[in-house]
């Protein structure tokens, strides 16, 4: 039984700047037969709202309450802490931190922050990793798809830090558990119920698999041949979200 449904979105929803062929319609037929829908995101170079407006223009029909993101997750964590953020993340997300005291650092911030990942700016966040503050990541992906091909993520300069430091990071985005658990929160519905549609195999499908959801990995974005034999036996690969989506209205009329 399928009652909701969370997506990723870079590599399943579109590549880039460009939706996926046929995503536009595929998410108009799921509205239409009303299943609670979110999507969730460890993008970290844009704030939501920046996110937000780039779906839309692309066609989507995504309201800002449908949409969960590892810095506004990131965000929560760190005031409910009481925690002044060094952050080692892209310039465009800074906005989304901008009233939170950097001054005094307790904490290192870490997401995708692309050339801003600097020696330098990699040095200042170790150096306090060592004194003992802690070390949150808003993911820890290996790479995604960009138009031009794969880039690297946070991930590798997150476990680089780990590794300097001795240290091991909080972390905030996908594979925890309890990002999966807000997103479900959200729409009231129960994990074994629900199932997570993405293009990393192990961020989104095996994390969704071992916080008790269904999962379902598409053959586009960062997927690449073989990944679906992580996940033999306990999900579904599908070609892409057009063929996901038929997927999901047939199980759900059957």
């Amino acid at each position: 039984m399928i009652e909701a449904v969370l997506f990723d979105l870079s590599g399943v929803l579109y590549t880039g700047t460009e939706p996926i062929p046929g995503a536009v319609e595929s998410i108009q037929k799921l509205n239409k037969a009303g299943l609670p829908i979110r999507y969730i995101t460890n993008t970290t170079r844009s704030p939501r709202g920046k996110i937000l407006k780039r779906l839309q223009s692309m066609g989507f029909a995504i309201h800002e309450d449908q949409l969960l993101t590892a810095p506004v997750a990131a965000r929560h964590y760190l005031i409910e802490k009481g925690l002044s953020p060094f952050l080692l993340i892209h310039p465009d997300l800074k906005v989304e931190f901008a009233d939170l005291e950097s001054n005094n650092s307790n904490a290192v911030l870490v997401g995708d922050a692309g050339s801003a990942f600097t020696y330098e700016h990699m040095n200042q966040a170790f150096r306090l990793l060592v004194e003992g503050v802690p070390l949150i990541a808003m993911g820890k992906n290996r790479y995604f798809r960009e138009q031009d091909g794969l880039s690297l993520d946070a991930g590798p300069f997150v476990v680089a830090l780990e590794y300097a430091a001795e240290t091991e990071a909080i972390l905030i985005g996908k594979p925890s558990p309890e990002f999966f658990r807000a997103a479900l929160e959200s729409i009231h519905a129960k994990a074994e119920n629900t199932i997570m549609v993405g293009d990393d195999v192990e961020a989104d499908v095996i994390g969704a698999l071992d916080a008790g959801l269904q999962g379902i990995l598409v053959r586009t974005g960062k997927y690449r041949s073989g990944d679906e034999k992580k996940i033999e036996g306990r999900a579904v690969c599908l070609d892409d979200i057009n063929t996901v989506v038929e997927w999901i209205l047939d199980q759900k009329t059957n």
